[in-house]
């Protein structure tokens, strides 16, 4: 969405960035395609993620521990996307049903008694680790740079948060199609069913109905949410902003704006936390879809 005034100017697509004392700096356009803050945020947020990260595994390449509050901060971030969410979640997708589905004794322990991989030996679920971390701290990304004044969260505009979505559904679909096939895909969502052959018939076209649609309708809230978390949070603030304004030619104005400053200020923490909260829930909602996928019904 284009606009050019307005309270609610921060969580509103333009095509220049508003500073203050007026300053405005126009975006230009490029092979026929008009930049807009929120394209150039969003490339700002995966530029920060390539640098951060390169410098991470710069650190960490020659098997010593990252050092250094700042990089152990991201390093932090990144195991327990990959310790607590992708390995538990999905697991091994070539386990069956009956087969025992956990890790214990696959690999040695640790001196702290938690299971450790030995060198040259990944868990089965890391192959998906890029795509869910790419997802995980662009979002993040996205999200903090709205923390900034006269910038603006990418992930508040539905047709960012639609292509993050859309982008997981082609995710889920290759990666599921990788281990069972473009048609296997599909007919796995149907499971095994135990009924006369004319109830089996009946039965099987509702349910993968009801399977397929549901995989669309998922991936359709996946975008909602994230999109509706972020630009409520932005409007709460703009809104407790124009007490200010409103306030400014009445007697009141001495008590509002103290308590609309206190109240924008104590939202803004809460942003910085939902900039986290909502990275992980599109990330975990994700690495469901995917273990979804993977594994037979």
């Amino acid at each position: 969405m284009l606009a050019s005034h307005g309270t609610f100017h921060h969580v509103y697509d333009f095509t220049e960035f508003h500073l203050p004392f007026g300053i405005h700096i126009p975006l230009p356009e490029i092979m026929g395609i008009q930049l807009t803050k929120y394209m150039v945020l969003q490339l700002v947020a995966a530029g920060l993620a390539i640098i951060i990260f390169r410098g991470v595994a710069t650190r960490a390449k020659d098997g010593h521990p990252v050092s250094g509050w700042f990089w152990n901060f991201w390093e932090m971030l990144a195991l327990y996307i990959r310790d607590n969410v992708v390995r538990p979640v999905i697991g091994d997708p070539h386990h069956h049903e009956g087969d025992d589905h956990s890790h214990v004794g696959t690999y040695p322990t640790d001196s702290h008694g938690d299971h450790a991989e030995p060198d040259g030996v990944t868990h089965p679920a890391d192959k998906y680790l890029p795509f869910l971390w790419s997802c995980f701290f662009f979002i993040l990304f996205c999200n903090l740079l709205g923390a900034f004044p006269w910038f603006g969260s990418a992930t508040a505009n539905i047709n960012v948060t639609g292509a993050l979505a859309l982008t997981a559904f082609i995710a889920t679909f290759i990666y599921g199609a990788q281990l069972h096939g473009p048609v296997g895909f599909w007919t796995h969502m149907v499971p095994n069913i135990d009924a006369p052959g004319a109830v089996k018939v009946l039965l099987v076209p509702m349910i993968f109905a009801i399977e397929a649609g549901g995989l669309f309708i998922k991936h359709g809230v996946l975008a909602v949410r994230l999109f509706a978390n972020i630009m409520g949070g932005h409007t709460v603030i703009a809104v407790i902003l124009a007490f200010i304004a409103d306030a400014a030619t009445s007697g009141a104005w001495f008590i509002v704006t103290p308590g609309s400053l206190l109240g924008q200020i104590g939202v803004g923490l809460l942003e910085l936390l939902v900039a986290f909260i909502q990275a992980y829930v599109f990330t975990f909602l994700s690495t469901i879809f995917i273990a979804l996928s993977l594994h037979e019904h």
